[in-house]
């Protein structure tokens, strides 16, 4: 049996380390968060149907039914990818009752499964499906280069790989209750 023994220089080593894994535990929490609430705020909007919000001091657009059904038609209207396309203006598009309905109440559930940091992951890649296509369908336009990847894919794809729902999150508390052989 070999016995090591521990130096001061070890033991700051590994203070240091545990400090900055909950540095970043907890900006990931933050991620997790802001990220829930935008899903949440536009759901909201969904529900509401009212999208422009001016505070004086702030004004900002959330995304409504009516902008949603709009953002499809577009998309499904210049994709390159006629499958995809297709499927929006024969399937989604002419059902948007349903899918309307099914969109609100997926975002309401990404949302509130990142906030409240349960099923984390799982959560994440529900938003990922969700914007997922639209992205895809306008990727060639140009348009979104930059605004979906770093406002919505990045942070859900950190979010789908990261378990950020151990800090600050219900998900600690079932990892521990499944013997930490909880996936999200």
């Amino acid at each position: 049996m070999v016995q090591t023994t521990r130096t001061a220089d070890d033991t700051a080593a590994g203070a240091a380390g545990a400090a900055t894994f909950r540095l970043m535990g907890r900006a990931f929490a933050v991620l997790r968060i802001v990220t829930g609430l935008v899903f949440l705020s536009n759901a909201l909007a969904k529900v509401s149907g009212v999208g422009n919000y001016d505070w004086g001091f702030f004004s900002f657009n959330l995304i409504t039914g009516d902008a949603a059904k709009s953002i499809a038609t577009n998309a499904s209207g210049k994709t390159q990818i006629a499958p995809l396309g297709a499927f929006y203006r024969d399937v989604v598009l002419p059902n948007w009752g349903f899918f309307g309905i099914f969109l609100t109440l997926a975002e309401l559930a990404v949302g509130l499964g990142l906030i409240a940091g349960v099923a984390t992951r799982l959560a994440a890649v529900g938003g990922l499906l969700l914007i997922a296509p639209i992205w895809v369908m306008l990727w060639h336009t140009g348009l979104y280069l930059w605004e979906y990847p770093t406002e919505d894919l990045l942070p859900l794809a950190l979010l789908a790989t990261v378990p950020a729902g151990r800090v600050a999150g219900l998900d600690a508390r079932l990892a521990v209750r499944f013997h930490h052989r909880w996936p999200f």
